[in-house]
């Protein structure tokens, strides 16, 4: 009977460390939920974005507008033609950012050499709205022809800013280049 009183705290001892323990199917359903809140949270700072950014493009007559958060294109129409926009490739570089600005004719013409303006900055933190007074920019030329259905990378070297503090791409200015 003694054994047996004895054996009681242990046996409760053994029980209880065993709810302690989470079995393994809790802890990948775990790290399953925290994948998706990660997942939920970026799709909404992409959908947000993608909001400002269309609000910026539909108040602009010229230029177009990307937000490297927004990962989307966009449409311009500019003296050269009907463009296609879109950023990719946003990475750190040693005097700010390197991003990669595809563009394409949304026409059915192929569009011939360009010249155009690319303005960058960042995004005021409490309006979301671009900051202007602080933005850098410089002239871009592009000499191949762009084709309806090819897509043409344009590297930048946008200095200033690094990726995480770079708010906005603006495309202006696009003329033909003769």
């Amino acid at each position: 009977m003694r054994t047996g009183l004895l054996l009681l705290p242990l046996l409760g001892i053994v029980l209880l460390s065993g709810c302690a323990a989470p079995p393994a199917k809790t802890e990948a359903l775990d790290r399953q939920v925290i994948k998706l809140n990660q997942q939920v949270l970026q799709l909404s700072r992409q959908a947000s974005a993608l909001e400002l950014q269309n609000k910026l493009n539909s108040q602009s007559a010229q230029g177009a507008w990307l937000l490297p958060a927004a990962s989307s294109r966009v449409e311009l129409a500019s003296l050269a033609g009907p463009l296609m926009l879109s950023l990719t490739r946003i990475e750190p570089e040693a005097s700010g950012t390197r991003a990669l600005l595809t563009l394409r004719s949304a026409g059915d013409a192929p569009l011939q050499n360009l010249r155009m303006q690319v303005e960058w900055g960042e995004l005021d933190a409490a309006t979301g709205q671009p900051l202007s007074g602080s933005a850098l920019s410089q002239t871009i030329e592009v000499r191949n022809t762009l084709l309806p259905a090819a897509w043409q990378p344009v590297p930048l070297r946008l200095s200033g800013l690094t990726p995480d503090r770079l708010g906005y791409v603006r495309v202006h200015g696009v003329e033909p280049l003769h």
